[in-house]
This record gives structure tokens, C-alpha cells and sequence, in this order.
């Protein structure tokens, strides 16, 4: 890849298995696929930005500042596989969490000034909103308290209500997805 100068997106897909990955599997993957947050952690295995949003998108609790990085993935990789993350994301019931990381890197595009992918972005989340859930849910953390949970309810962005969505991530959280 790095003698042709393919970018990660030309990695295979393989069939999606849920596998439990722990805070610095992910964050390796990130700075080896260039987040800024996590550069520093760059390594020499890379894996398709597609498969890792999912990877992240699947776990129970991961840690926040992975959490805060996933809408980094559709802006850089704005070219990724969609089909297979979104019927992935569809079979394990996670398209709100994908829906909500799309439209959180859709507002990042706005605050960045590109309007092409932004647009780009929107697309992908207008096909995400059919198959939208009503179950609420939380963004990868599970372990979230009743007190928390309640809390969350009353004070969580537009976004994440829209989602269903129990977070409170906003897009101004995000200086390294913006930046």
C-alpha cells in the first residue's frame, strides 16, 4: 500500500465479527491511520477505516477520547465503504451511532468550510435516517449510570436526541475532528 500509495480505504473488508477491543487497540488504529490525537501512537498495522468505525461503533464502553475521535474517520476517509459499514451497522442495530458520528463529521465539515463534503455527509445521513431506531441508546457507553442516564435525557444536544442518543458530545468537542 505504502509503494502504490493507496490510501486506507483500499484495505479489505473482511465479513464483520464482533471482537472485543480494548482503549489502546483503538487508539493505535486512529494514529496509525493519521487522527492527530492519537499520531503518536502511529503504528506500522493499519486497518480499513470503514472496519474500524465499526469495530468502535459495536463496543459497549469504549474509552471518551476514542469516542470523541470516530467522526474523524467519515472526514478523512470520506470515501470509505458505505454500504458495508451501513449494512453492518444495520445488522448489529448501531446505525443511530453511526447516523449520530456522520452528522457530528457533517457539522465539523461546515465548521471547516468545506461544503462538498459536507454535502457528501449528508447524504449518508439522510439514508441512515429510514432505518432510524427508537430504542434509546448511548454512544459506546454502557456502563453509564441511572443518575447519568437521566441527566443526559434533559441536557443532550439536538443531534444526539434526534438519534436517540444518550451523549453529550457536540462537534465544539471536538478539536481535533474540527482542526
Amino acid at each position: 500500500m505504502e509503494v502504490f500509495e493507496l490510501p486506507a480505504t483500499a484495505l479489505p473488508l473482511p465479513e464483520y465479527k464482533a471482537r472485543t477491543h480494548g482503549a489502546a487497540y483503538f487508539k493505535a488504529m486512529l494514529g496509525s491511520l493519521g487522527y492527530p490525537g492519537f499520531a503518536y501512537l502511529g503504528g506500522s498495522k493499519r486497518l480499513n477505516p470503514a472496519a474500524l468505525l465499526m469495530h468502535a461503533l459495536d463496543a459497549d464502553d469504549l474509552d471518551p477520547r476514542v469516542t470523541e475521535a470516530l467522526a474523524w474517520l467519515p472526514l478523512a476517509y470520506p470515501r470509505m465503504d458505505w454500504t458495508w459499514l451501513t449494512s453492518n451497522a444495520k445488522l448489529r442495530d448501531r446505525q443511530n451511532r453511526l447516523g449520530f458520528v456522520v452528522e457530528l463529521a457533517r457539522h465539523a465539515a461546515r465548521q471547516r468550510g468545506d461544503s462538498d463534503l459536507e454535502q457528501r455527509l449528508a447524504s449518508r445521513v439522510a439514508a441512515l435516517e429510514p432505518s432510524r431506531l427508537a430504542r434509546e441508546d448511548t454512544l459506546c457507553k454502557e456502563s453509564m449510570t441511572r443518575a447519568e442516564r437521566a441527566w443526559l435525557r434533559i441536557h443532550r444536544p439536538k443531534t444526539a436526541e434526534h438519534w436517540n442518543l444518550l451523549t453529550d458530545l457536540n462537534v465544539e468537542h471536538l478539536p481535533h475532528v474540527v482542526a
